[in-house]
């Protein structure tokens, strides 16, 4: 399938996923990637259409931009810390509709966001869909730590079974700084048949932030 045709399906899917879950009144976290540009484009539009009351909560600096461009209006996580409806991506998803998030560094937001609200939906076309994690995803996990402990954090996950990388920025020189001033480190588990497990380890280890594992978060 040409890309054209796989942008389009991403679309298509995205304006349904709006059209079916988006009503008046609702307070709709707005993730980040691709598939999610097409989802606010849709939510703008029907907002003018149907003149509704929305309040959209960013995810990262990329989702509040877009609530921007787009005129919706702009709210925070402090003001609303109950969601009704979360709109985001995925990297990954296996059987259990487990997910790895984070290859746009923006995982610890939204993971904030997706266990505040009532109902996460998640838009995501049929390169992303796979039996057990890791399969189709071989970037690794992304997991944001602190900056003085990338170090140490490599060392152990490589003894944890991992193949450890440092993220580095694409347009300055040395690593990519996320939102919250951290690095991540992408780890290749291998294939994961256990990401429950995976992430309650690495949560554990001090320096960790938080993983691009997201665990019984979609439905």
């Amino acid at each position: 399938m040409n890309q054209d045709k796989i942008e389009q399906g991403k679309k298509l899917a995205a304006r349904k996923a709006v059209d079916d879950n988006v009503k008046n009144n609702m307070i709709i976290g707005i993730g980040s990637g691709s598939t999610v540009v097409y989802a606010v484009e849709r939510i703008a539009e029907l907002v003018k259409e149907k003149d509704l009351n929305l309040k959209c909560i960013p995810t990262s600096f990329q989702s509040y931009q877009l609530i921007v461009k787009n005129e919706l209006n702009l709210v925070y996580l402090d003001q609303y810390p109950v969601i009704d409806l979360d709109i985001d991506g995925a990297d990954e998803i296996d059987k259990d509709l487990n997910l790895i998030k984070g290859g746009g560094g923006c995982l610890v937001q939204e993971k904030v966001i997706a266990s505040n609200s009532n109902k996460v939906i998640i838009i995501a076309d049929f390169r992303k869909n796979s039996k057990n994690l890791g399969e189709k995803w071989k970037k690794g996990v992304p997991i944001e730590v602190i900056p003085l402990s990338y170090v140490p954090l490599m060392k152990r996950f490589e003894k944890m079974g991992g193949k450890p990388q440092l993220r580095m920025a694409k347009a300055k020189a040395g690593p990519l700084i996320t939102d919250n001033g951290n690095f991540i480190i992408d780890v290749d588990f291998g294939i994961i048949k256990n990401p429950e497990e995976l992430n309650k380890k690495l949560l554990m280890i001090p320096g960790v932030v938080d993983t691009g594992l997201f665990i019984q978060i979609a439905s």
